[in-house]
């Protein structure tokens, strides 16, 4: 497991930038953390790195939104999901098991044995913007993205 120590908005920013730029497509990306500690600013972020104009907002109530670029980015927000089985009936695989798209879930405990194999990120908030970050993977293909960051 890798820690990353952010102290403000930068360097929230200069992660997540460099996190997008070394994504490929295909790649699952799940975000955790209270509310407030920075999942959507960080998809934001994400997004700038891997090219994507859009504004970038949570997809709440919408459940999932979808970015285009040379490499889309779907955006999923499970705080409003029951569980795995109402995430699984809202038929969204043919989004999340995309090889050439980026899937960046919040909340993703809620349904975590209908996703792939991800980049999990754990989102702690102390001290204002101060963050820590925790990176975890299983899939060695997510060891060189990691290396990079």
């Amino acid at each position: 497991m890798k820690r990353i120590e952010i102290s403000s908005i930068k360097e929230m920013k200069e992660f997540g930038n460099k996190l997008g730029k070394n994504l490929k497509g295909g790649e699952c990306i799940t975000l955790t953390g209270d509310l407030g500690a920075g999942k959507t600013h960080l998809t934001k972020f994400i997004g700038e790195g891997m090219g994507i104009d859009d504004y970038i907002t949570s997809p709440t109530f919408s459940i999932l939104n979808i970015y285009y670029g040379d490499i889309n980015l779907n955006h999923f927000d499970m705080y409003r999901i029951e569980d795995g089985y109402e995430f699984r009936d809202l038929g969204f695989d043919d989004y999340l098991f995309s090889d050439s798209d980026v899937s960046v879930i919040e909340w993703p405990e809620i349904a975590k044995d209908e996703l792939p194999e991800s980049l999990d990120l754990t989102i702690e908030k102390y001290d204002g913007e101060k963050r820590v970050i925790y990176i975890d993977y299983k899939d060695d293909k997510y060891r060189e993205i990691v290396e990079n960051i």
